[in-house]
């Protein structure tokens, strides 16, 4: 599912047009990025947590050389799935 498929759905069941779903997604995102720009966790109940979390430097080697090269550290955005959604999906 994309953005425009996502939205589309989200319109039918809001019974809102689709502009104005659109302009709400948007602002949402909006909003999600502030929070992780701040470092803020930000959890949904029965959906998850979403958190940023610095990853430390490390050395890496290329296979086909065999160089070896450092990966700066930096930021990655993580998501850690609710108990509900978890025992969702291993019920089957």
């Amino acid at each position: 599912m994309n953005n425009k498929e996502f939205i589309s759905e989200l319109s039918k069941q809001t019974n809102l047009s689709t502009s104005a779903t659109g302009k709400l997604v948007n602002e949402a995102i909006k909003i999600l990025e502030e929070h992780f720009e701040q470092n803020d966790v930000v959890s949904f109940s029965s959906f998850g947590s979403f958190e940023v979390k610095k990853k430390m430097e490390r050395i890496s080697v290329n296979p086909t050389t065999g160089k070896r090269y450092l990966i700066p550290p930096k930021l990655v955005l993580a998501f850690k799935q609710s108990n509900i959604l978890k025992e969702m999906f291993n019920a089957e």
